[in-house]
């Protein structure tokens, strides 16, 4: 099968030739530029400097000979600007504070302040306020929080809607020329990440990339206002999905079915325990957005709508389902229930799982490589028959050993 075949036989429930392998196709299922660097030495690829595509979470390319050796099957067709707002262009040469060769874009502030921190402005611009700031010895990026005091009397609707917009011709012709690039030229399943679609997804809520944002960006007030102003944030959520509404119409003229995939959402709605809302919060306020979108897809296309959430959201997984999801990530088997053999068992048929190949809190950062390769082979072993792309648990992150790496990408090669 091509890789193309492959992922679409798998999240149609369907058996491949073999398990697909993602890495780097989504925001969520990436790789730090530190881990790229080394996993790329180890494997003996070209020594090159690693660029940062995804620069909120420092995520590096994973480039053709790197998706080459390890067999990858995805490929991501990305949004024309990064989440602090301006384009991956003009690649500068930086270091990252583990020494790490990277290329950042050109607008990638570099300049440390006076505590050693470096600190992001939106669309690259330094003269407005600083969006995010990495610690110094940091790995990873932390929004500012830039909300002004909330006047009740004077709160719109609109505040919280300046991000979402009708997209623009230009934009369309980026889509269109990459889709046909990438469908032409390569046998890779496609990924789309369009936005537009994550309602109240928490790291969009501070608006990194916008210079001025207004309304509610505070996270902890953005979380108490999905209760206290519910029928504000739920009017919101309206307006967003009727944009986005608009936005895949003009998207899938230009995009066809090329793309096999669609990502749809990163709001997370569990913790380590358990889901942090109710089912009853999820089919109120956030069920009726997903539900909609997802009806628009597949009544109108062919693609797989994908939903991002960590946590034990278990409880969540038969509404994510009648919502329409067919493909539920990272699937976090380190959290309360679970454990990918029962997820299986209980809704294997109805929805896909992308992800939960190891566990990336405990295995892969701090287990040996037996251990990686146990909880490698236990989980492909239970997905033989479909309905599974492997990939770990959210993104590889900084602070891996390169045993580890190998030994999950080995086991998986021989094993898949």
């Amino acid at each position: 099968m091509t890789s193309r075949e492959r992922v679409e036989k798998a999240i149609n429930h369907q058996k491949p030739d073999r398990i697909p392998l993602d890495l780097g196709s989504t925001p969520v299922t990436g790789m730090t530029a530190s881990s790229v660097w080394k996993l790329r030495h180890a494997l003996g690829l070209k020594d090159e400097r690693i660029k940062v595509v995804e620069p909120y979470q420092m995520l590096g390319e994973i480039a053709d000979d790197l998706k080459e050796s390890l067999g990858v099957d995805c490929v991501e067709l990305r949004r024309t600007k990064n989440l602090f707002g301006f384009e991956n262009k003009d690649w500068k040469s930086w270091e990252l504070f583990d020494g790490t060769p990277v290329l950042v874009p050109g607008n990638f502030n570099t300049q440390p302040d006076e505590k050693g921190d470096i600190l992001m402005y939106p669309e690259g611009d330094r003269t407005a306020p600083p969006s995010a700031r990495m610690p110094k010895d940091g790995f990873y990026f932390d929004s500012i929080v830039r909300q002004p005091p909330i006047d009740e009397a004077k709160l719109m609707v609109e505040d919280n809607l300046e991000e979402f917009q009708i997209i623009t011709d230009k934009e369309l012709e980026y889509y269109r020329k990459q889709a046909d690039y990438l469908y032409e030229n390569t046998d890779y399943a496609i990924v789309g990440n369009f936005g537009g679609t994550g309602f109240g997804d928490i790291a969009l809520v501070p608006a990194p990339f916008l210079k001025y944002p207004k309304g509610i960006r505070d996270v902890e007030e953005w979380y108490i206002s999905t209760v206290s102003r519910k029928k504000h944030i739920y009017r919101i959520f309206e307006k967003q999905c009727e944009i986005a509404l608009q936005n895949l119409e003009k998207i899938k003229q230009v995009v066809l079915n090329k793309i096999t995939v669609v990502y749809i959402c990163g709001a997370d709605f569990g913790m380590q325990q358990g889901p942090f809302i109710s089912p009853k919060a999820y089919q109120e306020l956030y069920k009726p957005f997903h539900k909609e979108i997802n009806s628009w897809i597949h009544k109108n296309t062919k693609w797989k709508t994908f939903k991002h959430s960590c946590g034990g959201v278990e409880p969540l997984i038969n509404d994510f389902i009648d919502a329409g999801f067919d493909i539920l990530n990272p699937v976090q088997i380190s959290a309360v229930g679970m454990e990918l053999h029962q997820l299986k068992e209980k809704y294997g048929s109805r929805i896909a799982f992308w992800g939960g190949g190891v566990d990336t809190q405990k295995t892969l950062p701090f287990g040996t490589p037996e251990e990686v390769n146990q909880e490698v082979r236990e989980h492909l072993a239970l997905f033989s028959d479909g309905g599974y792309v492997f990939n770990p648990v959210h993104n590889v992150q900084t602070g891996i050993s390169v045993a580890n790496l190998l030994a999950m990408y080995k086991t998986f090669s021989q094993y898949r």
